[in-house]
């Protein structure tokens, strides 16, 4: 991200690399099929998040059922596949107005909560959220409408102290 853009995220986030890209992609298999050797990488991690792997999701502020299919693979930044399963949600909002293609960047917070409140101070809003995916329920993710002024969303990522085991990319 350009520096100079860097004052456009709460402080809590200025200081921290992009963590992630995110991609919605109309089929994940065949995403992964095609961002494989662009990567370099076939080792692809996968899990389905709705309300039976998540806790706690909210859409526009409201309590929520969307759910996603998603690919995981590399390291810094992490290229996340995403197939939209069932909304309402800001992926179908984004295909409706947009298409497939980029569609967030990702940035790796301490705690997930105090990210939601941080944003909220600086004023930009929470578009999507869902906490608990973690084998403990930890982890977290927030969305948050920067398009207008970084030009995609942004997502504060609290990773799990321990993930589930990953699905089978091929189911």
């Amino acid at each position: 991200m350009d520096p100079a853009r860097k004052e456009l995220l709460p402080p809590s986030l200025r200081s921290r690399p992009v963590a992630q890209v995110g991609i919605l992609v109309p089929d994940l298999r065949a995403g992964m099929r095609t961002w494989s050797p662009l990567l370099g990488e076939d080792d692809w991690l996968v899990y389905t998040y709705g309300p039976e792997t998540v806790q706690d999701l909210t859409y526009q502020g409201a309590a929520a059922g969307f759910a996603m299919r998603v690919a995981l693979a590399g390291t810094g930044p992490q290229v996340e596949l995403i197939e939209p399963l069932r909304g309402p949600s800001i992926y179908h909002e984004w295909l409706r107005e947009r298409g497939h293609g980029l569609h967030h960047l990702g940035f790796h917070v301490d705690s997930i909560a105090e990210a939601i409140e941080d944003f909220r101070d600086s004023g930009i809003p929470l578009l999507q959220s869902g906490r608990g995916y973690g084998l403990d329920g930890d982890g977290g993710f927030a969305y948050f409408d920067t398009q207008d002024t970084v030009g995609v969303i942004v997502e504060a990522i609290e990773v799990p102290k321990r993930r589930r085991p990953s699905e089978d990319p091929a189911d």
